[in-house]
């Protein structure tokens, strides 16, 4: 048991600090977009990311646009293209202590009942592991996906969902991280797949304060999380307090007042609920782990998080990355 574990803080994608960064080439297929042009913008949040002391960062799913689409052959080949450069970027992430994960969108459905739908979710699955590879990341670099959708019922779907994984080939279903999501598929359904593919787990706290039916408790389900990581890989978590205020809305002409709803994200992070995780992990002897923190203020949340903590609990600054 880790007698001094350490948190690593991070950020999803997008960079707010510094005006102009860019995540990714988001141009329409028309102007030609290329994995090219998202890497030259990679190194550039990179450059940001290391002179911050920022060691955990999300890259976006679309860095190579269009690169799976059927009727669009002419990017399909942008991996071999930027081979060079994408190894590049991966030297640069090790030498700035840099871990790198990915995260697809919505549209991975290895639950769907529909087979052209789980085909394009396979495609995309390996379009990343591809990138990550190229990028020559170790294990830890995970691509983090979910369930998908409820169809003709839950557990028909969830076991369609382990059928899926297992006829995946072994160096793809190693690169993979299952997260419980905010509508159907809480803490336990995501643990019961691992238990049979083996797929590490990404606990999502809010998520799981979300869809908690069974009434886990948070430091609990937690435990059992970080235990489907390998001893020598670092487990990650992702951390998110719930938007409260409301939004003045001007769609138009009319100005509408949008109550928030518990699973959107804040713009920061409540320090005392995060200074509090912080605690009770540590106190309860949980190893260490990665925390993304899944928030509107991105690069500017994590480092007023920092002076926070540093603030309100200096005693904890020690194990803060």
């Amino acid at each position: 048991m880790n007698n001094h574990p350490q948190y690593r803080l991070g950020i999803p994608v997008k960079v707010v600090g510094t005006p102009g960064l860019r995540s990714h080439d988001s141009r329409r297929w028309q102007n030609e977009p290329h994995l090219s042009v998202s890497l030259a913008y990679l190194r550039d949040v990179l450059f940001y990311l290391a002179n911050h002391q920022i060691r955990l960062y999300r890259l976006s799913g679309q860095l190579a646009p269009y690169l799976t689409h059927p009727d669009m052959p002419q990017f399909h080949d942008q991996i071999e293209e930027c081979s060079t450069e994408l190894a590049a970027m991966g030297d640069m992430a090790r030498e700035s202590g840099i871990r790198l994960t990915m995260h697809p969108a919505f549209y991975i459905q290895l639950s769907s009942p529909d087979p052209f739908r789980v085909q394009r979710s396979r495609e995309e699955i390996f379009a990343a592991v591809r990138i990550l590879e190229a990028m020559g990341l170790g294990a830890e670099s995970v691509l983090v996906i979910h369930v998908g959708g409820v169809f003709e019922d839950k557990l028909t779907s969830r076991q369609r969902f382990v059928e899926q994984v297992l006829q995946l080939p072994s160096t793809v279903r190693n690169r993979l991280a299952l997260e419980n999501d905010d509508r159907h598929y809480g803490i336990e359904d995501v643990l019961w797949i691992h238990r049979q593919t083996s797929i590490r787990v990404v606990m999502d706290l809010l998520h799981h304060h979300c869809v908690n039916p069974t009434r886990l408790p948070m430091l609990e389900g937690l435990s059992l999380a970080l235990e489907t990581w390998p001893a020598d890989e670092l487990p990650k978590i992702h951390f998110s307090t719930p938007r409260t205020e409301a939004r003045l809305l001007n769609r138009n002409g009319e100005r509408r007042l949008q109550i928030p709803r518990a699973n959107q994200h804040s713009d920061f992070i409540n320090p005392f609920e995060f200074i509090d995780l912080l605690r009770s992990t540590t106190e309860s002897g949980l190893r260490s782990f990665d925390i993304m923190l899944e928030v509107k203020g991105k690069d500017l949340a994590l480092l007023r998080l920092r002076e926070q903590i540093e603030r309100y609990a200096p005693e904890l600054m020690s194990i803060v990355q």
